[in-house]
């Protein structure tokens, strides 16, 4: 049974989706509208769209809610993976049933580790700019200059 869903809520989604559906959704709407003065805007002409809508919306928050927890679940076991192959830490792991405080405290701890890479790596590019200015005033090789005239 969970195949079958997950079959018809793919391809329920995928279709959808689609450009041509939401045209036909358009056209559906504008036939309605066109249709109004035939039916003298009656509350029966009114209903028809508001009950289409209803039960089509209903319907279609349900198909995404499965479709949004799969690929959520599936993209969630490919980092996993990525992580237990890695030389990554293992406490990333499983991160998704962690607390919102929990959660901050691990994003706190990453952004101050992002930081001193990012200066690590600052502090490498100044020192290679600096050694290659030595170099070059060592050969004696004229530095490029942009031409003014």
């Amino acid at each position: 049974m969970d195949k079958i869903f997950a079959k018809f809520a793919n391809a329920t989604a995928h279709a959808t989706g689609s450009p041509i559906t939401f045209i036909i959704c358009v056209a559906a709407v504008l036939l309605w509208a066109i249709a109004g003065p035939f039916f003298g805007f009656s509350e029966t002409w009114q209903l028809v769209i508001n009950t289409g809508t209803t039960i089509v919306t209903f319907l279609m928050v349900f198909l995404i809610q499965n479709t949004q927890n799969r690929d959520s679940a599936a993209l969630q076991t490919k980092l996993d993976e990525i992580i237990r192959s890695s030389d990554a830490e293992d406490e990333f792991m499983g991160i998704e049933t962690m607390t919102d405080k929990e959660l901050e405290v691990l994003h706190a701890r990453c952004e101050e580790a992002a930081q001193r890479s990012q200066r690590f790596l600052e502090k490498t590019h100044s020192e290679r700019l600096q050694r290659s200015k030595k170099r070059e005033q060592m050969q004696g090789k004229p530095r490029l200059r942009s031409r003014t005239n």
